[in-house]
Parts: structure tokens; C-alpha cells; sequence
């Protein structure tokens, strides 16, 4: 027989789960939302990276920077591809704004790849096509190559038009071998 120790436990038990799932967007997916698109409208994470742009257009670096670590760690939170990505953006133009174009781009270069993976596992197509193409702008050909198969493989299940002109855009902009053991 329960006591009501137990039932109390069980009950608190269902409540975490329940608002775990609540907070993992899971009820989004129930209700037939695509979990692999960016969600539309403002991101949680656009504010601070506009904050770090209005920043960057007065001449005032380390306004940017502090803008840019919080819309860092928003996206970090957030954990959706199109987070990382943005941060990813958001990195380069600080990198240029402070003087040092490469200066940004070890950290742009980690946040795509966080994109990338997050975007395949999540099945979009239009995010692996996003930072396969941030990549080709890097002129990183081995992880250019590596998106455009994943990509290739997402496209195999269904792709839009749109979509299959942007694969093709990106392997036609650089030509890429891709290595049949990727």
C-alpha cells in the first residue's frame, strides 16, 4: 500500500518531468511544430546581438564585447543551431569591428561546428546549408566538404528547390571534392 510519502514523491517526480519536457520544447513537437526549423519571429538571443551592433557602429568595442557575451550565452542556453550560428556571425563582425578580422574566427569557426552538428542531429537542411556555407566563406574546404554530405544526405529525404539551388550554390562556389570515407 502507498504511503503518503510515496504518492507525495511520485507526484513531485511527474511535476519535474513534466515541466522538463515543458521547457525542452517537447509540447511544440506534439503539437506538429518542426523541431528542425528556426522558430520564427525574435530570437532570445537577437537583442544582445543588436545591442553588440549598435555598439560596433559608434566605435564602442567594449560595449560590443559585453553585448556579445551575453547573446553568447543566450544561445548557449538556447542550444539550437540557429543560436550558434548567429553567435557564430556575431563573432566574425566583433573580430572585424576591433581591428583584427582573424581574431574572430577561432570561436566562429567552434560555434558553426556546434551548428552544424546540432542542425544534422536536428535534421534541418537549412541549417546544415547555413553553416556549410559560413564555412566556404572561412575558406574551411575538409568541413565544407563534410557539411555538403550531411546535406546531401538530409536533401535525399526531401529538399525543396530552394534548398537543392543552395547546395548546389555552395558546392559550385568552391569547388569541393568530398572524400568517400566522410
Amino acid at each position: 500500500m502507498a504511503t503518503r510519502k510515496t504518492v507525495g514523491a511520485v507526484v513531485a517526480g511527474l511535476g519535474l518531468v513534466l515541466s522538463s519536457v515543458l521547457a525542452s520544447g517537447g509540447v511544440a513537437v506534439a503539437r506538429g511544430a518542426d523541431p528542425s526549423a528556426p522558430r520564427q519571429g525574435v530570437t532570445p538571443w537577437a537583442g544582445h546581438l543588436a545591442t553588440m551592433d549598435a555598439a560596433l557602429a559608434t566605435g564602442d568595442v567594449v560595449t560590443a564585447q559585453a553585448a556579445w557575451r551575453e547573446g553568447y550565452g543566450v544561445a548557449l542556453g538556447s542550444r539550437r543551431w540557429d543560436g550558434f550560428a548567429d553567435a557564430a556571425d556575431a563573432a566574425l563582425r566583433l573580430g572585424r569591428a576591433s581591428g583584427s578580422p582573424q581574431a574572430g574566427v577561432p570561436r566562429a569557426r567552434d560555434l558553426y561546428l556546434s551548428a552544424l552538428f546540432r542542425a544534422r542531429d536536428t535534421g534541418s537542411l537549412d541549417g546544415v546549408l547555413r553553416v556549410a556555407s559560413s564555412f566556404n566563406g572561412l575558406g574551411d574546404r575538409e568541413v565544407t566538404a563534410q557539411a555538403v554530405r550531411m546535406a546531401d544526405r538530409l536533401a535525399a529525404h526531401g529538399a525543396t528547390a530552394s534548398q537543392r539551388a543552395q547546395l548546389a550554390a555552395v558546392t559550385a562556389d568552391r569547388p569541393i571534392t568530398i572524400p568517400a570515407d566522410i
